[in-house]
């Protein structure tokens, strides 16, 4: 997809200034408001927009009890229910449902939503939704920073970012993504509550 457009944003408190988003077509911002408006222009000029969020889209459903908290495969030592990680996920649970409700509230024609790449890529238009992960040294200097650098190891993923996928559970997961694609009535097929996304980790540079 030539004329894909990937955009990145950085949970975290608005009101302290705490959240970001970075555009591959040279657009940032610093408000959930800018970010809906960004992705609903770019999908209504007819460009399929990847958009990633630096927070926890996804958990996974494992058997044994004592584990329900345990990090993801290849999350490391910094778990999704631990510090920064809880933080983004409780952070993002809000703002992704947010700024999916503020798309869909203000496109003029229909769009498709998307977690699977190659449905995405089968289908040439609509929306992606995908997780970054920015942490420890891969950070930057800003929330806006923090969310180029996810944006960025999307593209160097391209031209198939399953090959970069960070995080792979062999368990069943709760998508939270999903949830949120429910709730904002982008999907209306609760199968979506078990599907994860795509996970792209910024690389120390």
């Amino acid at each position: 997809m030539n004329d894909l457009v990937t955009i990145c944003a950085d949970v975290g408190s608005v009101a302290k200034g705490n959240f970001g988003w970075w555009s591959s077509e040279g657009e940032s911002g610093d408000k959930p408001s800018t970010l809906a408006s960004h992705v609903r222009t770019t999908l209504e000029s007819g460009a399929p927009v990847a958009l990633g969020f630096e927070c926890p889209l996804f958990l996974p459903l494992v058997d044994d009890e004592l584990s329900l908290t345990s990090a993801r495969p290849g999350e490391g030592s910094r778990p999704w229910s631990a510090g920064a990680g809880c933080g983004a996920l409780s952070t993002g649970l809000v703002q992704v449902a947010w700024v999916l409700q503020e798309i869909r509230r203000q496109l003029t024609q229909p769009a498709q939503s998307f977690l699977s790449w190659q449905s995405f890529s089968a289908a040439g238009s609509g929306l992606f939704l995908w997780e970054a992960f920015v942490s420890g040294k891969a950070k930057g200097d800003s929330h806006t920073a923090d969310a180029k650098l996810g944006a960025e190891a999307f593209m160097l993923a391209l031209p198939d970012p399953t090959q970069s996928n960070a995080v792979v559970c062999r368990s069943s997961v709760y998508s939270l993504v999903g949830a949120a694609l429910l709730r904002t009535g982008w999907s209306t097929d609760p199968r979506i509550l078990q599907e994860p996304c795509l996970v792209i980790r910024a690389s120390v540079t």
